[in-house]
């Protein structure tokens, strides 16, 4: 009975008047002045109806009309058009007789159709979604943004029924949908910022419906910045998300990145939006916008026009010549060179990484030492805050590592300039490994290593059970866990690459040396993303399960408790898979397979 109840609340069309014989009686009785809520009606509904010059025989025809179409009683303005009608002169009799005759009760009909439903055993909630997604669908289709305009100018105010509206999911999501086909309705715009001042803006994923409204859009941009910087463990994605965001339109980047730079000012945490701008530009580069002239304006460059020009040149062509970077190399050279920020520039830095450290890129040996001296400037070199005291703008620099990292990057330049196989690289291994201590080393070293390893041929002519190149992976990962996710990302491409040529057994052994690989990275604190990436081979079904039971042994022999609640939740699914770990449980309880699925079940709640 509690549920019928339920219903019937949640149901109830209910009729804007009774359609009774009562209703003659109500009418002579004309207590429109006095009623207080009919008297609001009729301000809302009737007020355009009000003027003296009106005709009273177009108005009673014009209300008969109205009165005529299918359950016109249900309609929210049928208290004003009955004020007009009898202030023309109607008559009672034929407003009910043209009221009843027309009234179809599809609401009512509606009312009746979901309480036999619920009577017939379906849920409340089932019976109410029905009812739900068909008027969306209705809504959908016959929506008219012209005339939902028109009726919201005409309320004068926020309607209560599109207050009441929104608290509810289901609408909302209404909403958001009508609001991308229709971004001119002012009336849909003006619900989007209501919803985004009730504190749903994390609802509003269209990028297109938020960009309509710098309070809107700010919302949600606050929002996706503050998912950021609360899951720096899957930091990648959330950064893809702000950055998709902000690169919707040249209006909301540059108001975006203002805002990023700003707050990139702040001493606590201004590294880390630092960092987010950078990214942000990146994905802009990638999806091909030249914001090259949004970057250098916000960099401060302009008070250094030489290095600035030089600078925008080169990027805005995503490409490096001689004679600018021998104009940076002057500026960076002199007694008081422009800030170290402007040659930090991550497509800058990139395309210097991709000239020294790719196999068979020619460099004029007249200007490699300035190539190689920009990059070992912008790596090593740090300004340190100025005290008080000191005149505005003055800056002390700390080249302290300056020299070695531009020997270290001369060394391994010589070294990977060349097409080198693993054999004829042992004699340069020593040299390799205590350079790689210098991240920008350990970062052009990979950049090597990849451009190498995935040449076609490279494993088809390969010999060794682990190849040289990759082996040094392994140190990079040792001494910079900063470029793990490159690691792991270069390795992900290797193993979900198709080595056709080579045979299955072959193939297996190939995968299995880079798992090995993946396995260093997780020792060395990569743990979460190299597990979730495996974990999700296995959901996925397109990895060999020779290959995940490899993984999940050798990960049992690396690791000891205590474990991550994450670590746990990714990992033990796979461990009590009896497909994966049937053949090597023993029948106690003392192998590694057990010992981790009984610890986990003691110590951990499992979803």
């Amino acid at each position: 009975m509690k549920e019928e109840r339920e219903a019937k609340e949640n149901f109830a069309f209910k009729p804007a008047v009774n359609v009774t014989s009562g209703m003659k009686q109500e009418f002579e009785d004309d207590t429109w002045n006095n009623n207080p809520a009919r008297n609001n009606a009729s301000k809302e509904e009737g007020e355009n109806h009000e003027e003296p010059s009106e005709n009273p025989k177009a108005v009673l025809n014009d209300c008969l009309q109205r009165f005529a179409s299918v359950d016109y009683i249900m309609e929210p303005g049928i208290f004003g058009q009955l004020k007009r009608y009898f202030q023309a002169g109607g008559t009672p009799e034929h407003v009910i007789d043209q009221l009843s005759s027309n009234y179809a009760a599809v609401a009512q009909m509606a009312n009746l159709l979901a309480e036999w439903l619920i009577m017939a055993g379906v849920r409340v909630t089932d019976v109410q979604a029905m009812v739900e997604n068909h008027l969306k669908d209705m809504i959908l289709k016959t929506f008219d943004p012209k005339k939902a305009d028109k009726i919201f100018t005409e309320e004068g105010e926020t309607p209560g029924w599109l207050t009441e509206m929104i608290e509810h999911h289901t609408w909302r999501s209404l909403i958001y949908r009508l609001a991308e086909e229709y971004p001119e309705c002012l009336m849909l715009n003006f619900t989007i910022k209501l919803i985004s001042d009730a504190g749903f803006q994390s609802e509003i994923t269209s990028i297109s419906t938020a960009a309509q409204q710098i309070e809107v859009f700010s919302r949600v941009l606050k929002t996706a910045i503050a998912k950021f910087l609360s899951h720096p463990e899957d930091w990648q994605s959330a950064i893809e998300e702000v950055a998709k965001m902000v690169c919707h339109g040249q209006h909301t980047y540059l108001y975006s990145q203002v805002l990023i730079q700003v707050l990139s000012q702040e001493p606590k945490g201004g590294f880390i939006m630092k960092r987010l701008s950078q990214e942000i530009t990146k994905y802009a580069l990638k999806n091909n916008h030249n914001v090259t002239p949004i970057t250098m304006a916000l960099n401060g460059s302009s008070r250094h026009p030489q290095a600035c020009e030089a600078l925008t040149s080169m990027l805005s062509r995503n490409t490096l010549n001689p004679a600018d970077i021998t104009v940076l190399y002057r500026n960076y050279t002199s007694p008081e060179p422009p800030p170290i920020d402007l040659i930090r520039n991550p497509q800058f830095l990139d395309l210097l990484v991709d000239s020294l450290f790719k196999v068979g890129v020619k460099i004029n040996q007249e200007h490699k030492s300035k190539y190689i001296y920009l990059l070992g400037y912008a790596a090593s070199v740090c300004e340190i805050p100025t005290k008080k005291g000191q005149p505005k703008g003055h800056r002390v620099l700390n080249k302290d590592e300056l020299k070695a990292t531009i020997i270290a990057i001369e060394k391994v330049h010589a070294i990977c300039n060349v097409s080198r196989g693993s054999s004829e690289l042992i004699a340069d291994i020593s040299t390799l490994y205590s350079c790689i201590r210098f991240p920008v080393v350990g970062v052009g070293v990979i950049r090597w290593v990849e451009n190498t390893v995935t040449e076609p041929s490279y494993f088809k002519l390969c010999t060794e059970s682990c190849p040289l190149h990759l082996a040094l992976l392994d140190e990079v990962a040792c001494v910079h866990s900063s470029l793990h996710d490159q690691i792991l990302r270069l390795l992900v491409r290797l193993f979900e690459s198709k080595q056709d040529e080579l045979e299955i057994l072959v193939q297996l052994e190939l995968k299995k040396m880079l798992l090995d690989r993946m396995v260093n990275l997780l020792a060395r604190g990569c743990v979460v993303p190299v597990v979730k990436y495996i974990s999700q081979c296995c959901t996925k079904g397109d990895t060999d399960i020779s290959l995940i039971r490899y993984f999940v042994t050798e990960v049992l022999e690396t690791v000891t408790h205590p474990y991550s609640s994450e670590f746990v939740q990714l990992f033990l699914p796979m461990v009590e898979n009896e497909e994966i770990t049937g053949s090597m449980r023993g029948e106690g309880d003392n192998d590694p397979v057990s010992e981790f699925i009984v610890h986990c079940k003691a110590h951990y709640t499992t979803l």
